[in-house]
């Protein structure tokens, strides 16, 4: 069935920037859409970023629109996330999913009952 890893967290300060990786072993992400969602303790996990299999569309919720972008290489099986001007309340662990149907086109990237497989997340944590 594979699984994704993600990896790139760490502890950083209020401004700066990091690039977390989302890599799939033992499947392709080839042919289908994925996301990056986070979970702050005490809270719900909520979405972050969406991309389409075909890399041509993203989506972002609106608390990291502008500072968070979301991309994929197919070739290197990986999705990544460059978050830039990082916040104290960024801080939180960070996951990847990617959807279980091929070539298709989430309505709804947020909702996260359309993904089939979770990596198991990587922390984040952001100084002040």
């Amino acid at each position: 069935q594979g699984q994704l890893v993600e990896s790139g967290g760490r502890l950083v300060q209020t401004g700066d920037s990091l690039r977390l990786s989302c890599a799939a072993s033992g499947r392709t992400i080839r042919y289908y859409a994925m996301a990056w969602f986070r979970q702050a303790p005490g809270t719900e996990r909520v979405f972050l970023a969406g991309i389409t299999w075909t890399g041509r569309i993203t989506k972002y919720a609106d608390v990291v629109k502008g500072r968070f972008t979301i991309s994929r290489d197919d070739a290197k099986n990986s999705v990544y996330l460059q978050m830039n001007s990082l916040k104290p309340e960024d801080t939180a662990v960070y996951y990847c999913a990617i959807v279980g149907e091929r070539t298709w086109t989430p309505t709804d990237f947020s909702d996260g009952s359309i993904y089939h497989y979770w990596g198991q997340g990587t922390q984040v944590t952001v100084s002040s």
